[in-house]
């Protein structure tokens, strides 16, 4: 495949074949890149109204189009751009505490008595009408329900909420249609809020290791040394089954159009796209909620310890989502699967952010660091956007091999007991199945340092500071 270096930051692959345009790379030379994801890349580019496919450095094969790729269309809907996890994400809790004053073991399984972790766990089970509220009004919903349900009444704050939401991307609250949504999906996250989930989702409890930005840090209410919580989860089987339902309508809808089957698309003003992007952002206030309960949860385990401290949110980013913004001269529906909006102060207008610049949180792999940016006025080239992680350099049965529920070994993986020890030193790990917990090891993911310096030496994006794990708690 024809690649070309702009700089060493950036490759290009030029428009060739069926391509519409051609697609930017932000990628490293020290950075591998798999051919599939490439394949799938150029494909998003031979959409037929595509205008602007590119990709993030923790680029990897996904389903449709790569993990870590912005896709920006004039009128049409791309599910698998938007992927099966809706508004999967990224949020950052800060407190007054310093490492030496906590015992993160203690806190860790503390919380884990809140939090169910793991793949089809259940925790709050909702009313039909508070479901509704959920997923029609997202965060701002919960004012009409949550402070009346007997889980969260205790840990209710009216000021806490107001300030939270402030610090959410749209509020915590998008124009959700239930009639959207499939009675299966509904059933599969009636009672899943509150719960983390498997893969890659994780709640951390981290340390500051360093400022970059005194002043962007001090706004934010950061400083080394401090303690800090971040969560990272999504819709959960609500937004699975959500995928599951129009993937494959969207593909029997653009069949004749698209380069290939598995990127299928809506016109965003047909009866299909319109349902699809109720549909869209009804899972997309479902997983801000889930986020925003689980906060809710590790503060009180916290304040158990520690008195009522104050925990306030820093910001929560989605990076599986897509929305109709204005780029240029015209508006698109930018599709961001595996990519975090990043946002100049100029386009955060209105927000708590409008002299920063908007947050943006790109997490590591358990073991190795997170980061915290702000976005820029260059990050215009991408429409403001950036990666949402470090992104994988093996496949999950790759990394932990295959393991019968008998304990047999079918296939033996490339992450060995003594190296996922070595990398983990140092860390508490809470999780589920200790088997397949090596399929997030850190050795299975891009050196999250060279992903940063890459966004950063990209113009992309600001760097404010640096979060080591403490404690990591994983399904």
């Amino acid at each position: 495949m024809n690649i070309k270096r702009i700089d060493p930051y950036r490759a290009l692959i030029p428009r060739e074949g069926n391509m519409k345009i051609e697609a930017m790379i932000y990628i490293s030379e020290n950075m591998k890149l798999e051919e599939e994801s490439l394949q799938q890349l150029r494909n998003a580019a031979s959409l037929p109204s595509a205008y602007k496919a590119l990709a993030t450095p923790d680029i990897h094969t996904g389903f449709g189009v790569p993990i870590g790729c912005v896709v920006a269309m004039p009128n049409e809907i791309i599910p698998c751009a938007v992927g099966y996890d809706v508004n999967c994400g990224m949020r950052l809790l800060t407190t007054p505490l310093m490492k030496d004053e906590i015992d993160s073991k203690v806190l860790a399984d503390s919380i884990r008595r809140d939090i169910p972790l793991g793949e089809g766990k259940k925790n709050l089970k909702l009313t039909k009408s508070e479901l509704r509220l959920t997923l029609e009004r997202g965060v701002k919903g919960m004012f009409d329900w949550a402070k009346n349900h007997e889980r969260l009444l205790p840990l209710w704050n009216d000021l806490e909420m107001e300030t939270d939401y402030h610090h959410i991307e749209d509020m915590g609250s998008m124009a959700g249609c239930v009639e959207a949504v499939s009675s299966k999906a509904l059933e599969r996250g009636r009672d899943q809020l509150g719960t983390l989930g498997g893969g890659n989702h994780f709640i951390e409890i981290q340390e500051v290791k360093s400022v970059a930005d005194e002043k962007i840090a001090q706004a934010m209410g950061i400083r080394k040394g401090q303690v800090v919580v971040m969560i990272h989860s999504g819709s959960r089987g609500l937004g699975h089954q959500i995928g599951n339902d129009y993937m494959p309508l969207a593909a029997g809808a653009s069949r004749e159009k698209s380069p290939d089957r598995t990127l299928g698309f809506f016109r965003a003003d047909s009866r299909e796209g319109r349902d699809y992007i109720g549909a869209m952002h009804a899972a997309a206030n479902f997983a801000f909620v889930n986020r925003q309960i689980m906060a809710m949860l590790a503060r009180r385990n916290f304040r158990h310890y520690f008195g009522n401290i104050p925990m306030p949110l820093v910001y929560d980013v989605p990076h599986n989502i897509a929305k109709y913004e204005k780029h240029g001269n015209g508006s698109f529906w930018v599709h961001r699967k595996g990519a975090t909006r990043a946002y100049p102060p100029e386009r955060m207008k209105g927000t708590q952010y409008q002299s920063l610049g908007q947050p943006v949180i790109i997490p590591g792999s358990m073991g190795t660091a997170s980061y915290l940016l702000v976005g820029t006025d260059g990050g215009a080239e991408s429409l403001y956007s950036v990666n949402h992680g470090a992104g994988r350099v093996m496949s999950r049965m790759a990394a932990a091999g295959k393991v019968r529920r008998d304990g047999k070994i079918i296939k033996q993986g490339r992450i060995t007991d003594e190296m996922f020890r070595e990398s983990m030193k140092g860390v508490y790990l809470v999780c589920e199945d200790r088997h397949a917990i090596k399929e997030e090891a850190p050795d299975a993911y891009k050196d999250i340092n060279e992903v940063i310096r890459v966004v950063v030496g990209a113009g992309l994006a600001v760097l404010v500071a640096k979060m080591a794990p403490l404690a990591v708690l994983k399904g």
